[in-house]
């Protein structure tokens, strides 16, 4: 295998990014560094390190997505742009990577994106309680009755009956970065994620959900320096947020 296409492999990195370290001089094959990113290596007997630390194989990879608005969460779609799209050429060759659940069309915040079926399944599934952090921008302010009747679980319509989830104001400084122009937000936590859950859950409490962000899930932040539409390979930490995220509680 070629050199920069077993790095890239190894890390997560795109292509681009393991010709970088390559020519860079940072990369060894068997102890010797390797600057040529075409040069043919064995996968299953070189030893490779990348600054001293040794290569193994990722499993499976997970990326990070500011979700911009008017992408759908799908792999494929015949009429809107996917999140999918949003990826360099390289990291969709790479791996069969799909979104773990799924963002409205027009709402924007955290996406992750993997190959680990089972993680994504434990993380959407209500089951095992992974939280997922949304700021929601609202017509009207929120009030203790609203607080209440999401706490205690929700009959929305006949379709969806709601488990309990957490409703509160913004702080001050969620409230700076979210909303700077003004205007009544709110926090909600949920353990589930149903088509258009928020919203509709805020509409049965005579809310309306102008502008909807999902900041966290499974304990993951949305990393702030991302830009709608960009997105970073998750830290090991992170990864492991998730997984005891969905541990038996």
């Amino acid at each position: 295998m070629r050199l920069d296409k077993l790095v890239a492999e190894l890390t997560g990195m795109t292509r681009s990014q393991a010709r970088d370290v390559i020519t860079k001089g940072r990369v060894c094959v068997n102890g010797d560094v390797r600057k040529t990113i075409a040069e043919q290596v064995k996968e299953d007997s070189d030893v490779l390190t990348l600054d001293g630390e040794k290569l193994t194989f990722q499993k499976f990879v997970y990326y990070m997505l500011n979700k911009p608005a008017g992408t759908v969460s799908a792999t494929k779609d015949n009429e809107a742009r996917t999140v999918l799209s949003l990826l360099s050429s390289e990291d969709k060759k790479r791996r069969n990577l799909f979104p773990v659940g799924r963002l409205d069309k027009d709402t924007e915040g955290l996406l992750l994106l993997t190959d680990d079926g089972i993680l994504s399944h434990q993380l959407i599934s209500p089951k095992k309680h992974a939280d997922k952090l949304y700021f929601a921008k609202l017509i009207r302010e929120i009030t203790e009755e609203d607080v209440k009747v999401f706490a205690s679980g929700m009959k929305v319509d006949e379709e969806l009956t709601a488990m309990p989830a957490v409703l509160r104001t913004l702080t001050e400084q969620e409230k700076e970065i979210f909303l700077p122009e003004g205007g009544c937000a709110a926090a909600v936590t949920l353990q589930e994620g149903k088509f258009h859950q928020v919203k509709r859950m805020f509409a049965a409490t005579g809310n309306e959900v102008l502008y909807l962000k999902r900041m966290a899930m499974g304990g993951v932040t949305l990393d702030e320096t991302l830009l709608p539409g960009e997105y970073r390979p998750l830290t090991e930490e992170e990864v492991q947020t998730l997984r005891d995220s969905v541990k038996e509680k």
